[in-house]
């Protein structure tokens, strides 16, 4: 493993801070270059990257391809644009500026953090990356140690294709966020729980440090009657249960039509059984859970309720079986805080409003799910609710769409990245204005007598 000593921290920021000093990473070419370097990094270490992955959350190497090294599609995505977020963009004037012309120039803030979390240990690095390398910024990387593998692997990547001067891993655990939280940062952007997220912010405020925070929450499900119920109940399944359910925008729990509940659920049934099979313990495609400590707590649910399907787990593996919960009452743990993991309890509604007003009663939720072709119901849930994100009659997959920001609201996040958005987050807009030697009106200028009928009509 390669670590950076601890107490050298300070030195490699100051470092960074020079070399940004330079003014290199400001050039366009410069990041056009790093970013085509940390793709082809990506590409030799693709197997390695599979092995970590492997190793921390057995997951399957299709998941790992599908959702982790498809990060390569954000890079290009970014070389192809970045000529154009790069160029100053013109911004209009009022008729009374009609001298001057104005001007809004995106420009980097300097040496960024980034804390990754340990569900998608290298996809939620690298994404935040490319948007910090885009912007024209230096980056402390701080993998979790709980993906010990794949923060290994990260390190080495780095440490094999840059300068630390430019990007260095910090390797380690809460000693290690401690020290860097100390420094002093021109942004933090963090992926994590919403009580270290506070813990982030706590850290940020003692130098007005901005952050990005990206969160989670309980991600509600609607199942309405006017779906195909065949295509609704693959994609809840692939949404909930892929990277066995450690998915910070997975359905959390159903809202589902009384009056379609049961055919749901046979359907769900039928659909877990074609993924993973009988057993899905002895299925490859079926991740486990990262930690003891994230097993035990996600066991503790399996008393909410009435377990349906599911509920078998074998803590030597750190396996729990895609699981349904019915009967479950709002008071219960398993509805008390983000899951998490491979268990989605099921709640009926009668009436839409019903279902509103219970997502509604708590903390907004960083995504949310519509699966109805009913387009006043899809109306009147996206007006009536509030979310990070919305996905309709399918799961997952918004996170996969460049163009579309992708961040939380209230104690989901704060802030938002993808695409245009990751530069956007990383930089600075600076407005300009210019005025030209042309004209010179001395309406503005003392002496002020007898000038205030005129600027009382210029400000009507």
């Amino acid at each position: 493993m390669i670590t950076t000593e601890l107490s050298n921290i300070g030195n490699i920021i100051q470092t960074q801070r020079e070399f940004f000093q330079t003014g290199k990473t400001k050039e366009v070419t410069f990041r056009i270059e790093q970013l085509k370097n940390l793709k082809q990094a990506i590409i030799e270490h693709e197997q390695s990257i599979v092995e970590a992955l492997q190793a921390d959350l057995r997951k399957p190497e299709v998941e790992t391809y599908l959702t982790e090294i498809s990060v390569i599609k954000d890079i290009d995505y970014a070389i192809k644009h970045l000529q154009n977020w790069t160029k100053p963009q013109k911004a209009a004037v009022s008729w009374d500026f009609f001298s001057y012309s104005a001007r809004i120039y995106p420009e980097p803030l300097g040496v960024v953090l980034i804390i990754g979390p340990w569900n998608y240990p290298f996809n939620l690095i690298i994404s935040p990356l490319i948007g910090a390398i885009a912007a024209g910024n230096c980056a402390i990387i701080k993998p979790s140690e709980i993906a010990s593998h794949t923060s290994d692997i990260i390190a080495k990547i780095i440490a094999k294709n840059f300068d630390p001067a430019y990007l260095a891993v910090i390797e380690g655990g809460v000693e290690a966020s401690q020290k860097l939280l100390a420094e002093k940062f021109d942004h933090i952007f963090f992926t994590g729980g919403t009580a270290v997220g506070k813990i982030i912010m706590a850290a940020a405020a003692k130098y007005l440090t901005p952050v990005t925070l990206e969160l989670g929450g309980k991600s509600p499900c609607i199942v309405d009657t006017d779906i195909n119920l065949e295509h609704t109940v693959r994609r809840i399944t692939w949404g909930k249960f892929i990277n066995a359910g450690q998915t910070c925008i997975a359905p959390d729990y159903l809202l589902v039509n009384k009056t379609i509940k049961k055919d749901l659920i046979d359907g769900l049934e039928k659909s877990l059984k074609e993924f993973y099979g009988e057993n899905p313990v002895n299925s490859p495609d079926y991740a486990r859970i990262i930690s003891q400590k994230h097993f035990d707590r996600l066991v503790s649910f399996l008393k909410d309720g009435e377990v349906i399907i599911g509920g078998e787990n074998q803590p030597s593996e750190r396996y729990i079986a895609p699981t349904l919960i019915d009967n479950v009452s709002l008071e219960d743990s398993v509805m008390q805080e983000e899951i998490f993991g491979p268990i989605l309890p099921i709640i009926e509604y009668t009436d839409i409003a019903e279902a509103i007003a219970l997502i509604n009663s708590r903390p907004k939720p960083l995504a949310l799910y519509l699966f109805s072709q009913d387009k006043n119901l899809q109306k009147q849930v996206l007006q009536e609710t509030s979310s990070g994100g919305v996905c309709i009659n399918d799961t997952v997959m918004q996170v996969g769409v460049s163009s579309l920001p992708f961040g939380g609201v209230g104690d989901s996040g704060i802030g938002n990245y993808h695409g245009k958005a990751s530069f956007d987050t990383f930089s600075h807009k600076k407005s300009v204005l210019q005025n030209s030697f042309w004209l010179d009106l001395k309406w503005r200028y003392a002496p002020y007598q007898g000038k205030l009928p005129l600027i009382k009509k210029l400000l009507g």
